[in-house]
């Protein structure tokens, strides 16, 4: 089960905090399409609170000003051609080299002086991540659809995975060196959120979660999420992420669903058979047979790939402990 240390419940407010005394290297990394309204003052709010920060901006397309307002305002800008969130988080991890990482959208809804506590959680109590749970008081920012969208995806990894964030779609969060060196990246949208909690989960990593502010986008901006469309992008996700990493529980389902069916239709069959000695519906004999012979084969199926999901996870957690943690490399104060 993952090492999760919950954070008591506080609410970090926009107030003066000044930034934990550390060495390591800040990198906040923020994807951003069409956020020309916004962009601008999410990097300067950046900038003050992390003054010591590099702040890169990674366009996705934009057809506004956004790329102009992000280096106007001080940001290193660098442009990513593949649509979607997930792509650009991608290219993010891999072309940024820092030993924190701070990840935040570019729709100036989140608190930037939440930025130097939810660091100092990481490296005070050496997490891997640290999520930013969104807490709001108004409509706009938090609609009722997607608090509802959030908490049923949410129980679904929970009874998939055993553990779950309380906001598991949030898009500020920070991130050791070794999570995002170690970080596959499938996902190519919105949908990104759910596998970066999954990689957690999968390798056993210790996280924690931090209330903040979340406030509504500023008039001129708009949202690119669909609830819709989004949100099954994510439900399939889930459900992509259940098949891979536990394949013996996905197909174990599936046998148990075909030998129950095997077994309704073949107990009339033997009963018949029992007091007559014949099958006189044959047609129902090969469908029972050949449901039981299927189940079998998907758990077959299950054990195979159970077999090999255990190497790659081994692969994946060799390639995490290869990266040295900042708490035991001595790197921070």
């Amino acid at each position: 089960m993952i090492t999760e240390r919950k954070q008591e419940t506080k609410l970090v407010q926009s107030s003066s905090h000044e930034a934990p005394s550390f060495r390591a290297r800040v990198a906040v990394v923020i994807p951003c399409y069409n956020e020309e309204v916004t962009i601008g003052a999410v990097v300067r709010d950046f900038r003050v609170a992390l003054p010591d920060a590099t702040i890169y901006v990674f366009d996705n397309n934009s057809s506004d000003r956004t790329i102009a307002c992000a280096r106007e305002a001080g940001a290193i800008v660098n442009t990513v051609r593949e649509q979607g969130k997930g792509n650009v988080i991608r290219r993010m991890f891999a072309d940024v080299e820092a030993d924190v990482y701070l990840l935040i959208d570019g729709d100036g809804t989140y608190d930037a002086s939440a930025a130097p506590i939810l660091i100092e959680e990481m490296l005070a109590h050496g997490l891997d991540m640290v999520v930013a749970s969104r807490t709001s008081t108004e409509r706009e920012a938090y609609r009722p659809g997607h608090r509802f969208g959030n908490w049923l995806l949410t129980a679904c990894v929970m009874m998939i995975f055993g553990r779950s964030l309380t906001d598991m779609l949030s898009g500020y969060r920070v991130f050791s060196r070794r999570f995002v060196k170690s970080f596959p990246a499938h996902a190519s949208g919105f949908e990104t959120e759910t596998e970066l909690t999954v990689h957690a989960y999968e390798l056993r990593m210790p996280v924690s979660e931090i209330k903040t502010v979340y406030r509504s986008r500023p008039p001129g901006s708009s949202s690119k999420l669909n609830t819709y469309r989004d949100g099954l992008r994510i439900l399939l996700t889930i459900f992509r992420l259940f098949k891979a990493e536990k394949p013996l529980v996905f197909f174990a389902i599936g046998f148990l669903f075909c030998a129950a069916a095997s077994v309704i239709l073949a107990l009339p069959l033997l009963a018949t058979y029992l007091e007559t000695g014949l099958v006189p519906r044959i047609p129902t004999a090969v469908l029972a047979a050949s449901l039981m012979l299927f189940g079998a084969l998907l758990l077959t199926c299950g054990i195979v790939l159970n077999t090999v999901t255990r190497g790659r996870m081994e692969i994946k957690r060799l390639a995490y402990l290869a990266v040295p943690g900042l708490w035991r490399s001595g790197t921070h104060g």
